[in-house]
């Protein structure tokens, strides 16, 4: 697929997630970074001297020479061209900011400010790329000639890409119980005082976050709104002694009540657009289904899929429920700055940017 490429700016550029942006769009086959956006503190600073960086991989060395600018709207136009922003900001100040940027750009956010607003797209390009007719209504509704899509909170992502091919079973009920990585509290994050030797059995609106978006992300677009799941999701979150990787105990309700292996099969044969369109960031398989009675592991499944893929194991009848499994993927590229990627790169196929 040759198209035009397209050029990038990166709101929140220094921060954990906004590094991970950088990282992943080295060499990207169809983005061009031309715009790294941050606080007024790192504005007017070389990016190497704004940011610790703190990937595994080396910063590239013509993105560390660029310059920061301040993430306000005129800044980011006067820095250089620009196609479409990704979003880092952090969900207290991305709201407005983001609706500035909107009226005249494709916004990408991975902030909660936006996910549930009903014009609004709550994309996993796997599970539900129709959502993205949502894009003529918001710019017909707020006069736009960009817009915004958001991605899911990272917990969100890998739960819902594991119900989506248990949708035909009759989903009814989901249980979920979550062991998050400390990445996922962005950096310097939770006090090593706090988490060594220790879990802690709560993380702010996360348990709401995945109850809410989990019945958007798998509801119907009747072609002016989403109508959410008629499905009931409960989840407990904790936040656990593990870097990169969030681990899923999740147990199902499941009308048909499939066997075990009715429903490895359908994890194993389920495949979305990005597989069918070929898209860079897209993993072969978007759901790996491990069979090792101890699997997945966050140190050993988390980078499956260069990242994107989300890894299921220990798949089992439930007493209770009719299904249970733990799934695990890698929260700050599935479950983070790979999602608005693949997100983008959806957009452009479609024609959307």
């Amino acid at each position: 697929m040759l198209l035009k490429r397209r050029n990038v700016a990166i709101l929140a550029a220094t921060g954990a997630v906004g590094q991970r942006f950088v990282q992943l769009l080295e060499n990207h086959p169809w983005f061009d970074i031309t715009v790294l956006a941050a606080s007024e503190r790192s504005a007017g600073k070389k990016y190497r001297d704004a940011c610790v960086w703190r990937m595994e991989t080396e910063m590239p060395k013509e993105i560390g020479e660029m310059t920061v600018v301040n993430a306000d709207l005129n800044s980011v136009k006067e820095a250089g061209d620009v196609d479409l922003v990704f979003s880092a900001l952090p969900g207290d100040i991305a709201g407005p900011v983001e609706e500035k940027f909107a009226a005249e750009f494709p916004v990408i956010s991975k902030a909660a400010a936006h996910r549930m607003d009903e014009d609004v797209p709550l994309l996993i390009p796997e599970v539900n790329p129709e959502q993205l007719e949502l894009i003529p209504v918001q710019r017909r509704r707020r006069g736009w000639s960009g817009f915004i899509s958001t991605d899911p909170n990272c917990s969100t992502i890998q739960l819902a890409l594991t119900l989506k091919p248990l949708m035909k079973f009759g989903l009814r009920r989901v249980v979920v119980v979550t062991m998050q990585a400390l990445s996922g509290a962005g950096y310097p994050g939770v006090p090593s005082l706090d988490i060594i030797d220790n879990i802690i059995p709560f993380i702010a609106k996360e348990e709401e976050k995945i109850e809410n978006e989990t019945k958007k992300i798998l509801g119907v677009f009747d072609g002016e709104r989403v109508k959410p799941a008629n499905i009931a999701v409960s989840a407990s979150c904790n936040r656990v002694n593990v870097k990169d990787g969030h681990l899923e105990a999740v147990h199902v309700d499941l009308e048909d009540k499939p066997t075990v292996e009715e429903v490895k099969d359908a994890f194993r044969s389920f495949i979305g657009e990005p597989q069918r369109l070929k898209l860079p960031t897209a993993p072969e398989r978007p759901i790996i289904v491990r069979d090792e009675i101890d699997r997945p592991q966050p140190r050993l499944d988390r980078d499956a899929g260069n990242g994107m893929s989300v890894t299921v194991g220990r798949i089992r009848s439930d007493p209770v429920m009719s299904i249970k499994y733990l799934c695990l993927g890698h929260n700050t590229i599935r479950g983070a700055a790979g999602a608005g990627i693949l997100s983008a790169e959806l957009m452009v196929a479609k024609g959307y940017i």
